[in-house]
């Protein structure tokens, strides 16, 4: 591939314009009052000058071949931050304790990329792990590197829950939606009548308010049935806009599918999650062994992944 190409594929032109952009946004007054969005914004500075920095002086075949790779991300959403959630199985204490290990496992990715990471909504279980979570990853193709993490994970290992030490199976689903632009939002109008709005007191963070007052967030889209959760910001209207930015994601790849089965499977919720629908399988024991079912690709090197 000769430069030019490389260029065009890599959307240099279009990198340059976002750079222009967040400097612009960098120095409006208020800009770092909200900390978060500061940072956020900084470090996806950070990565885009990061490319055009690489392509700009990439000369040798080594290293147009790395630049190479990124043209993988070339999906419409795929330079976008992503929410991702994360919901245990069937299975109790074994399966919530899989879906807190799995969390633990993508925030560890994420900093190694030097993304963004904000907790959005969080369910507890009652002896240990989560029973559900989301959680936004911010940064520069943090959807492209995401997305095919959608689905099934299946462990199986001794359980350190059971007293006889018996080796158990437990799964869990993730979820992966894009976080949607502004002038995308504009195009796409969310119907209010289609909603049903729940209030309720958060039991995460959030300052002293979050479990005297109903600041939390569920909405519910009755057409399709998809619902969304915020429970972690200050405010009840923060919570229903982030809620609201989730569940657009979510529309809108609902939109870009044609097949039914497929949306059926985009939506986590009426996902089975079980035997025989898992994407990855994470074997600890009898043997060591983490093997992808879509692309065949396994490895015993159970501790790196």
């Amino acid at each position: 591939m000769d430069k030019e190409e490389l260029r065009k594929l890599l959307k240099i032109d279009e990198l340059q314009n976002e750079v222009k952009k967040i400097n612009s946004l960098m120095h409006e007054p208020d800009f770092w009052q909200d900390h978060l969005r500061a940072t956020e914004f900084s470090k996806k500075l950070s990565q885009i000058q990061s490319v055009i920095s690489k392509f700009d002086s990439a000369e040798s075949d080594n290293e147009i071949n790395e630049l190479e790779n990124l043209t993988l991300f070339d999906g419409e959403y795929d330079s976008s931050n992503a929410f991702l959630s994360i919901h245990s199985g069937a299975g109790g204490t074994e399966s919530q304790d899989w879906a807190g290990i799995l969390k633990r496992m993508y925030m560890r990715f994420a900093e190694k990329h030097d993304f963004t990471i904000e907790d959005v909504a969080e369910s507890l279980g009652e002896e240990a792990g989560i029973k559900s979570t989301t959680i936004k990853i911010s940064g520069y193709q943090a959807f492209g590197y995401l997305k095919s993490e959608a689905g099934v994970h299946r462990l199986v290992r001794m359980s350190p829950f059971d007293s006889d030490k018996a080796r158990h199976t437990s799964f869990a689903l993730v979820e992966i939606v894009p976080e949607i632009e502004k002038a995308v939002e504009d195009d796409f109008k969310i119907d209010e009548k289609d909603l049903k709005v729940d209030t309720y007191r958060s039991g995460g963070a959030g300052g002293q308010n979050v479990n005297k007052v109903e600041t939390a967030i569920r909405i519910t889209h009755i057409p399709t049935g998809v619902v969304v959760t915020s429970q972690n910001e200050r405010s009840q209207v923060q919570n229903r806009d982030l809620a609201m930015k989730i569940l657009l994601g979510k529309l809108i790849q609902l939109k870009h599918e044609k097949h039914k089965e497929t949306i059926d499977e985009l939506r986590g919720e009426y996902i089975s999650v079980e035997w025989g629908s898992q994407i990855r399988s994470y074997v600890l024991a009898p043997y060591q062994l983490v093997k992808d079912h879509r692309t065949g690709h396994e490895t015993s090197d159970t501790q790196g992944v």
